[in-house]
């Protein structure tokens, strides 16, 4: 089976490398990027990479395909550059806008690029170029030539943080006829899976993950440490404070089919509050354009934030601040009297709520949070978020807890109190990591 994989993988390479470069050239994506893609490292990345391995000190190799496991891998690459002083340690992503985040949030990180297709050519030549000791790859992207690549050259491969969703493992036993016995084949060539709950132990174990392969750890998104306030967010709560704009709403990691409800519900409070300043925060830049026109075509007045010059005041007529920039929100829900998070009033999965918890906002979201079911169990249990299932209820909810402080205040006490109880994964995650990286091979053979 895995024959016909590396066939077909490499026919299709004949379609995607043109797609690759196409869509990389309209998100204005540099060369390198492409190359990058098809294996070819850095030089300066190469470079450190040739010189540690001189050394015996071959380098850690992180993958974290986008936004969500490029902060879930901070607490890992400042653990892991505490234990090994010596070793570079490399970041790759597979988004753009995990690249950017990276760059900014990593700083113990040596060196950040991007992934390789998962055909055997890029594979091997990315694993030459990094020669790492270990990969550590965040959560569950699964790629069976760079498994198989990496295993040939004798470089463990750990998933952390590991993390099966009901609507992918219901897509695996769709075609489990067909893709089990590769799955499990697989599967066979990863060094250790951390899952994140008993539930995804249990589906990877469905997939052929084995029980000594296999230690629940929990989520390491608890671990993240709330971001610095940025100049940006700074000189907008002095202007929150004053021009006396209350209530402010943020709504984040809003995705395709979200916006018309947020502006719906935003439209409610506006009738009570009309001085309330929404700050929407788009998911991905792709939908930067279209949340904005929607936002105008409803009648308010929107202000980007990629156009603001923060010499000036802002605007006292401005009613939705387009959030256009990544790595600014969390700070933000720092100064909101209520939140939404996005990617859950439609089938999309959910999106981390940890980030108003920790400022003590409770989380409002929708009902699709598939990817984040065990979090989002706990804040409903413990009183601390609420779940709407449409722009009206959402509305309402906002309503409430803005005209009610001291439920609001009392939900958000334990929204940071089931964050702070589940912190303490990365440090099991690190006792897991490290001896294995310890037994590792020097690098990878040529």
């Amino acid at each position: 089976m895995y024959f016909f994989y590396r066939l077909f993988s490499a026919a299709a390479m004949i379609f995607l490398a043109p797609y690759y470069l196409l869509r990389g050239w309209r998100r204005g994506e540099s060369a390198q990027a492409f190359r990058q893609r098809l294996g070819s490292a850095p030089a300066e990345i190469a470079a450190k990479a040739s010189q540690a391995a001189a050394s015996g000190a071959n380098a850690i190799w992180i993958h974290a395909v986008s936004v969500g496991e490029v902060l879930a891998a901070k607490p890992i690459v400042d653990g892991l550059r505490t234990r090994f002083p010596q070793r570079p340690i490399f970041v790759s992503t597979t988004t753009e806008t995990g690249q950017r985040l990276a760059r900014e949030r990593l700083a113990n990180a040596d060196g950040v690029f991007y992934f390789p297709l998962d055909w055997v050519v890029p594979v091997r030549r990315a694993l030459r170029a990094i020669r790492p000791s270990t990969v550590i790859v965040m959560e569950t992207e699964i790629w069976p030539n760079f498994l198989r690549e990496a295993k040939r050259s004798n470089v463990p491969v750990i998933f952390a943080n590991a993390r099966i969703s009901p609507k992918s493992f219901a897509r695996f036993k769709r075609w489990e006829f067909l893709v089990g016995p590769f799955f499990a084949e697989t599967i066979e060539d990863a060094a250790l899976f951390l899952p994140q709950t008993p539930e995804d132990a249990t589906r990877l174990g469905a997939m052929g993950a084995a029980p000594p392969q296999m230690e629940i750890i929990g989520n390491l998104k608890y671990d993240a440490e709330p971001p610095a306030m940025s100049p940006f967010a700074v000189w907008l709560q002095q202007q929150i404070r004053e021009q006396e704009r209350w209530p402010v709403i943020v709504a984040g990691s809003i995705v395709a089919g979200e916006e018309d409800a947020v502006i719906a519900a935003y439209d409610m409070v506006q009738r009570q509050w009309r001085h309330t300043l929404l700050i929407l925060a788009p998911r991905k830049p792709d939908r930067f354009e279209a949340a904005a026109k929607l936002s105008a075509e409803g009648g308010w007045k929107v202000l980007r934030r990629s156009r603001l010059d923060l010499s000036l005041p802002l605007d006292e007529d401005v009613d939705v601040l387009l959030l256009d920039s990544i790595g600014e929100l969390a700070a933000l829900y720092s100064f909101a009297d209520v939140t939404f998070v996005g990617g859950s009033l439609v089938a999309s999965g959910g999106h981390n709520i940890l980030e108003p918890a920790w400022f003590s906002r409770p989380p409002v979201f929708g009902t699709s949070m598939e990817n984040f079911q065990d979090m989002a169990d706990q804040f409903l249990d413990g009183r601390a978020s609420v779940q709407v299932a449409s722009a009206q209820s959402l509305g309402k909810v906002w309503i409430q807890l803005i005209e009610n402080s001291a439920l609001r205040d009392a939900m958000g006490k334990s929204a940071l109190a089931i964050a702070e109880r589940n912190r303490g994964t990365a440090k099991r995650s690190l006792d897991r990591i490290v001896p294995l990286i310890d037994r590792a091979a020097k690098g990878p053979t040529a």
